[in-house]
């Protein structure tokens, strides 16, 4: 059975997670940032669990720290860490190379800030040819009306914007694959 082309599939998707950094959080709005790490983490579990690669970003570390912890703790082992000090990943020194190395073409993004490095990410993205999905409640820009903005330009662009249940339920696709009980249970 053929499934729509913009169906998510396990098989063939990227998780990439966008500068998810503790100083770079700390400039969000609370909710926000507690909303993205929550589900961000979520997203990582489920890539965990059903073999998704991840791709990791950290801007300018040097000044902006590392990783959060409660998402650094939750990433697969053999996870690449990409610095950059372009906004777009795809400025990150082997992170082109590291993406077309997993032979997948869905490319799901998550992290921060939705106006700057998440849109010319996927912009970048969807340019070199891949199905760009950003997850709306996986994202935040320190303010609301920018994340807002940048999300519909990126729309109107062509690229998919989603949620984290979506997301995750479409890796699924049937409530009999053997991790439905795990992952459906994250979302309680």
């Amino acid at each position: 059975m053929r499934t729509h082309p913009n169906l998510l599939s396990a098989d063939n998707s990227v998780l990439v997670v966008v500068d998810l950094q503790t100083k770079l959080t700390a400039a969000m709005a609370e909710s926000e940032a507690q909303l993205m790490t929550v589900n961000t983490g979520r997203l990582l579990k489920a890539a965990g669990l059903l073999h998704i690669p991840v791709l990791l970003t950290e801007q300018y570390p040097k000044g902006l720290g590392p990783t959060a912890p409660a998402i650094a703790e939750l990433l697969p082992e053999e996870t690449p860490i990409f610095d950059k000090t372009g906004f777009s990943c795809c400025e990150a020194q082997g992170f082109n190379a590291a993406l077309a190395a997993t032979q997948r073409r869905q490319v799901i993004l998550a992290g921060q800030e939705t106006h700057v490095c998440a849109i010319q990410t996927a912009l970048e993205l969807l340019h070199f040819g891949y199905q760009v999905y950003v997850v709306e409640d996986a994202v935040a820009s320190r303010r609301p009306v920018h994340k807002m903005t940048a999300l519909q330009r990126m729309q109107q662009q062509g690229i998919t914007i989603s949620n984290h249940e979506s997301v995750l339920f479409e890796w699924l696709r049937d409530a009999s694959h053997p991790d439905f009980k795990t992952i459906s249970g994250m979302l309680r």
